[in-house]
């Protein structure tokens, strides 16, 4: 039987049943196909490759594409050819891919259609694009070019540069030994012949035992046994659901793809990023989609980290039947039994294989009894008993058999057999060399390692002699050697020349090979040490590794918190090839977002711990799904249990900030100070940045400041949680005070505030008396006339530098954009743009510029000291959203009513993307998330977004049917944003909807969140109402105000207002709400002359908000009777 005669059967019984499951994990809906839709896919692709391909041969096609819904349908329509296929990794070097499509001989390769740029481009001129797009089933036919078809002298170089000097031969003849039995006998004569038309079902590369990449064709005859012995095993039933963890090159996952498939079982695949995001893969094996059959690697099973593994994968009511770990050496017990819940049931297995006899040789059961809490620990685990059609031999150097003792082993068969190379017949019963050592006892096989220079790292095999030939190369190596340092980490010692930069080469490496074959670390070394008989001395080259990590381990002693953080990111910069001059790494930046892989991961991981000098444990998975600021965290809970003010992320800045001042600092805050010979990077401005909604930006504080004459706190949180702000002033304001005086200018709120003029606060769990504690007034301190309507919001800079004062950024509809000294009302500069502005601005990165759009459809930058325009970018329609800037890369996204949103590199004046946004305007301003880096945004068309801001490629999207003019707002946890249809709506940062809360009106109002008031959410609705309710969408309180409320609350403290954490808020008939944050009774209220649709912002006891009589105005917020 062939695998596709097996799927077909399976298919008859099973049509209705899903047979694939692809989830994204972006928050929509998986895709399924069922057994049906995936064989009439199948017969659509192999009648069109029966059409356009050359199969009256063998026949072999290359698939160069990502697992996805359609990957069985694209298998079993080549197999029906019948034809082989070969699985090709686009993120494999170009170089490395080329090599094997050419060794392999491959005349025809099947693209998927969204790769075929990448393809075209890192193949040209190998390939001609053939026949029509298969738009049905996303693949697009290329053949190999005529003048490409002869090829042997470039892999016979290539191969020269990858065989050792001395090959040993692999293929053993004549004897096997079964380890149960004890007879010798000899193989009886016949071969198996690759040529034969049907014989092969797929072919893999793999580096073999001499170090030389090889081809491995595999025929229906070898992997089929293997399949239905292994189904045998694990009871596989239509019930059950497989997860291909497996990349397609590794040829477990032909077992994990027709385990299922010939069983009417269902196969899950998820996106390659999904599978280095452990919280993201366990939710979607376990909790969404139950996968009650896990073949994986120790190294994947260990990527989930202990938590999960004990509380998902290995939990006690998990859905998990069955777990075969393979590929690599068998967790040791004690590892394996602290994963395990002691009412967990699921059947754990030892497999073992190799590539060249495909693709697994034995099995072992775990017994349930090793679990046992009075079990000894160091029971060996066996590699078990041969699958079907399988033989093993151990033998010894000589080549003799070992029946007791060590030795190496061999696998084969009588019909598990696979050709190597340009094998074309291989004689029946052949067995192939391992490379890997057991040690046989009572007739099982336990297994030892690898004693020559073949080593398992990260699932793959390949020879280190391989690394030390592509380093060996390179024009700034002298002479190099590799070792395998205690079997966990891959050391390239480097004997330089002159020009040697560690960094590049890592870099070159990189390039040339597989990821597997990176080494985790690049020793520069004077002389290579040689034995006495003039080979490379591996044991003094262990010897001066040891002697450098020892080195590192006592220069490593930590004295402080910052030191941790400077080491912290000396790392992040080194392991991620980034110059050691960058500019500074953002607290908020992750790892797999910012250049990083598992594999990285896994280095920075064990760095960190040498850096520290103990195991750190949790710390690998804090890596792979937090921010640098989380690492941080974590470690120091470690390092100083005792000290809680040291487990705060934002220390180091405070110490950066307070320098040797001697200052306290508490808490979340970070007591901002400056001095008057503030020295910055050039052209990088220290500044603290506000927006409405408490949006917070602090940027390029980089020395130490004095003891300041005002001291201003500050909330610091990580970007998705935006921060409050805490003001201390001196007691006695400014008496400066620009205008006259407005209408009702004081206004004060007494006893129970019924006058027609206030309003009332109705409470939830509580009646509220409505009488003042403290009663606060509000007075101008300055306005600004813009001579239109000022709908915009205002931006407030405040530097570092106590000689440069504080500016408000605002436009208006006068087209005029204003920037006005926040203490005295002075107007900075004025400058006209080509329209109306309703966009309120943000600040770059730098400092040095600021952002905002126009109705002309332009994105202005103009620069912050003077108002020149910089740079204009051009969309197709009015821009009426607000700018939001990435800490980290300074990309500025913005939304347009063209139906677009953009990512501008405002440095380079570039579009880096554009998405579109499915028929809708964007009004609001899109909101950047950290973890997960996501961008929401929200549109008039009552779509609801999120974007990877890398890419600007969709990561889930929701209607809600209304218009959005909200702008959302988010943190750690959820992403909140209201919408006309009166709700407010809460999601998680997947897609799912968790709640929503009703108002009796349209929600234009803003979600604001604040560190201050972590558990509340407060916004206003055109009922009339503020509303603040908590994370579970339960109403706190609701403020009846005196018209409707489109502005975005401001959540503000200050020591000059009794240090009460109050809220600001805006009616849209003028009247400036200041509210008690915690039980929404009023404080105090002051009236503009005009209607209000511009948010309020504060720093310190100053508030700014734009008025529709054409003015800006800045209020005096103080207790009354004590101006």
């Amino acid at each position: 039987m062939m695998l596709q005669e097996l799927v077909a059967r399976a298919a008859g019984l099973h049509s209705d049943r899903a047979a694939v499951c692809f989830d994204e994990c972006a928050g929509k809906p998986p895709a399924c196909y069922t057994y049906a839709t995936v064989l009439e896919l199948a017969l659509e692709l192999t009648a069109f490759l029966r059409k356009h391909c050359d199969h009256q041969d063998k026949c072999e096609i290359g698939l160069y594409c990502y697992p996805g819904i359609n990957l069985p349908s694209w298998i079993l329509g080549i197999l029906q050819v019948p034809a082989a296929y070969s699985p090709i990794d686009p993120d494999a070097p170009p170089t490395v891919s080329m090599y094997f499509m050419k060794k392999s001989n491959l005349q025809y390769i099947l693209v998927e259609n969204d790769k075929v740029n990448k393809f075209q481009m890192s193949h040209a001129g190998y390939f001609s694009h053939n026949s029509s797009t298969m738009e049905c089933i996303g693949l697009t036919l290329f053949q190999m070019s005529s003048s490409n078809t002869d090829f042997s002298s470039e892999t016979d170089n290539m191969k020269s540069k990858f065989e050792p000097s001395k090959a040993m031969d692999n293929l053993q003849l004549g004897y096997t030994l079964c380890p149960d039995q004890t007879k010798v006998k000899s193989s009886e004569a016949g071969y198996m012949d690759a040529g034969q038309k049907g014989t092969l079902a797929y072919v893999l590369h793999t580096s073999g035992t001499t170090g030389i990449p090889k081809i491995v064709r595999v025929p229906h005859k070898c992997i089929v046994p293997n399949i239905q012995h292994l189904k045998s095993i694990f009871e596989i039933t239509q019930d059950d659901v497989l997860f291909l963890a497996s990349p397609l090159t590794f040829d477990p996952s032909v077992v994990e793809l027709f385990m299922a498939l010939t069983s009417g079982a269902s196969i899950l695949v998820v996106p390659n990023t999904i599978k280095m995001m452990p919280v993201e893969l366990s939710a979607a094996l376990f909790h969404h989609h139950h996968v009650t059959v896990l073949q994986a690697t120790p190294t994947l099973l260990r990527r989930f980290g202990a938590h999960i593994i004990k509380s998902r994968v290995l939990s006690a009511n998990t859905s998990l039947r069955v777990l075969a770990l393979g590929g690599e050496a068998f967790p040791v017990l004690s590892l394996l039994k602290s994963w395990k819940h002691k009412e967990n049931k699921t059947s754990i297995f030892n497999l073992y294989g190799i590539t060249e006899v495909s693709s697994w040789a034995t099995c072992y059961k775990i017994p349930e009894e090793v679990f046992s809490a009075d079990f000894r620990m160091d029971f060996p685990i066996p590699l078990g008993s041969p699958l079907l059609g399988t033989k093993l031999e151990v033998r010894d150097a000589n080549g003799s058999a070992v029946l007791e003792g060590e030795g190496q082993i061999f696998i084969g068969g009588e019909e598990r057999i696979c050709f190597l190379d340009d094998e074309i017949t291989v004689p029946l019963g052949t067995m192939r060399e391992t490379g890997d050592f057991v040690r046989v006892k009572n007739a099982k096989l336990f297994f030892l390692g690898r004693k020559d220079n073949q080593i398992k790292r990260h699932g793959k095999r390949f020879n280190i002699e391989y690394l030390q030939q592509v380093a060996e190369d390179f024009c700034q190596v002298e002479a190099c050697a590799v070792t395998w340092y205690q079997q966990e980490k891959l050391i390239l010692f480097v004997l330089p020349k002159d020009d040697f930069e560690e960094g590049e080469t890592l870099k070159e490496l990189q390039k040339r090979l597989p990821a597997y074959a990176v080494p985790d670390e690049i020793v520069v070394i004077k002389a290579l040490p040689l034995t006495s008989h003039g080979k490379v001395d591996i044991s003094e080259l262990n010897k001066i590794y040891q002697n450098h990590l020892n080195s590192r381990r006592c220069d490593s002693k930590l004295s402080d918190a910052e030191e941790l953080w400077e080491k912290l990111l000396y790392l992040w910069k080194s392991i991620l090839n980034l110059p050691c001059d960058s500019t500074g790494i953002s607290k908020d930046a992750v790892f797999l977002y910012s250049g990083g892989d598992s594999l990285k991961a896994l280095r920075f991981y064990e760095e960190i711990e040498i850096l520290v000098g103990q195991a750190v444990p949790g710390l690998l998975e804090v890596i792979l799904s937090h921010s640098i600021e989380e690492v941080y965290r974590h470690i120091l809970k470690m390092l100083f249990p005792d000290e809680e003010q040291l487990t705060n992320p934002d220390n180091v800045m405070k110490r950066k900030l307070r320098g040797n001042s001697g200052e306290e600092f508490l808490g979340k805050y970070i007591k901002l100070t400056s001095e008057r010979d503030l020295e910055v990077a050039s052209g990088l401005i220290p500044f603290i940045a506000l927006n409405r909604g408490n949006h917070f930006f602090p940027m390029n504080f980089t020395k130490p400041f004095m003891q300041p004459k005002n001291t201003v706190w500050v909330g610091m949180e990580p970007l998705q949680q935006p921060s409050f702000l805490h003001s201390k002033t001196s007691g006695a304001m400014k008496s400066h005070v620009q205008g006259s005086e407005l209408e009702n200018s004081i206004l004060t709120l007494e006893n129970k505030a019924n006058k027609n003029d206030h309003s009332s606060v109705q409470q939830i769990h509580a009646e509220c008396s409505h009488s003042l504690v403290a009663e606060l007034a509000l007075c101008m301190r300055w306005k600004s006339n813009t001579r239109k309507c000022v709908d915009a919001s205002p931006l407030v800079i405040i530097p570092a530098k106590e000689e440069v004062s504080a500016s408000v950024y605002i436009g208006s509809h006068s087209h005029a954009m204003q920037a006005i000294d926040l203490d005295l009302g002075e107007i900075k500069w004025e400058k006209t743009l080509g329209d109306r502005i309703e966009s309120s601005a943000c600040v770059s990165k730098c400092g040095n510029f600021i952002v905002v759009g126009c109705y002309d459809g332009l994105v202005y930058v103009l620069q912050s000291r003077d108002g020149e325009i910089h740079w204009t970018f051009a969309t197709e329609d009015t821009v009426k959203s607000s700018a939001v800037v990435d800490p980290s890369s300074g990309l500025v996204y913005i939304g347009s009513h063209d139906q677009h949103v953009y990512a501008l590199d405002i440095y380079k004046k570039v579009c880096i993307w554009k998405l579109h946004c499915e028929g809708g305007a964007v009004f609001s301003s899109p909101c950047l998330s950290s973890f997960p880096h996501h961008l929401y945004i929200a549109t008039l068309g009552g779509l609801f977004l999120a974007v990877n801001p890398v890419t600007g490629s969709k990561i889930w999207k929701s209607s809600l049917g209304k218009p959005l003019f909200s702008s959302p707002h988010c943190n750690e946890n959820y992403v909140y944003v209201g919408c006309v249809d009166g709700n407010l709506h809460c999601y998680t940062h997947s897609g799912e909807k968790v709640w929503q809360f009703s108002t009796n009106g349209p929600v234009f109002s803003s979600p604001c969140l604040s560190s201050l008031t972590k558990e509340e959410i407060f916004f206003g609705s055109h009922d009339c109402f503020i509303y603040c309710c908590n994370m579970e969408g339960n109403l706190l309180w609701k403020f009846e105000a005196t018209s409707s409320v489109y502005g975005t609350p401001f959540i503000f403290q200050s020591d000059d207002l009794n240090n009460k954490i109050l809220l600001a808020a805006v009616s849209t008939d003028g009247k400036v709400w200041i509210l008690n944050a915690k039980s929404g009774t009023a404080e105090g209220v002051d009236k503009l002359p005009g209607e209000v649709f511009s948010s309020p912002v504060v720093w310190g006891t100053k508030l700014v908000v734009g008025c529709r009589n054409d003015y800006v105005y800045c209020l005096d917020l103080y207790i009354a009777g004590k101006k």
